[in-house]
């Protein structure tokens, strides 16, 4: 095991993930600052609220490249060097990456993109569980945070139920921990009825 080679995949993928395409993109838009608008979140629903729909589709893209293009690379060129848990860490970091910026003083978006583009080659039927709940649950109730909590919670479950423990289920069991901590606030704004609509 090449500890130098970890560390430096690892921070290449945290600074991969840390690049704020939403904010970017926004800003040569429009020229606002998308943490100062709309929900102040630099997710690609906030970016449609402030910038509308080509950005907002160009921002989940690319958002889901952050995850997606680390594990593919892994994939791709993984030698032995690389522990086969090494996979999980750098979707992780990935991750990490987008929901604390580096570039943006660790403020960040809430990863559901992310997310999903990192784990939908290494947990496809998961993903496509979890993404086809987050539309029932959008389209019935028409927040997206509350689909984005439903997508978390299925995720994880639905490898559970599929391949029971497993090191995916660990990865998947933090990762949305994480995407639902980052909803806290759209929590208690749905609990109090102030949410905004998508």
């Amino acid at each position: 095991m090449n500890l130098a080679l970890i560390i430096s995949f690892l921070l290449l993928a945290y600074l991969w993930g840390s690049i704020p395409f939403g904010y970017l993109l926004t800003k040569l838009s429009t020229g606002k600052n998308i943490l100062k608008e709309g929900s102040g979140n630099l997710g690609s629903t906030n970016v449609r609220r402030v910038a509308g729909k080509k950005i907002s589709i160009m921002t989940q893209l690319l958002d889901m490249l952050k995850g997606f293009l680390p594990i593919v690379l892994f994939l791709v060129f993984n030698t032995t060097a690389l522990p086969p848990y090494f996979i999980y860490l750098l979707a992780l970091v990935s991750i990490v990456g987008h929901d604390f910026s580096l570039f943006l003083k660790f403020k960040g978006g809430k990863g559901v993109n992310t997310t999903l583009g990192a784990s939908l080659l290494i947990a496809p039927l998961p993903v496509f569980v979890s993404v086809a709940v987050y539309f029932i649950v959008k389209w019935r109730f028409k927040y997206v945070s509350m689909g984005s909590i439903a997508l978390a919670i299925v995720m994880p479950l639905t490898e559970l139920i599929l391949n029971g423990i497993t090191l995916v289920l660990y990865y998947l069991i933090i990762s949305s921990v994480l995407i639902v901590f980052l909803h806290r606030k759209n929590i208690i704004r749905l609990l109090q009825g102030t949410e905004l609509l998508s």
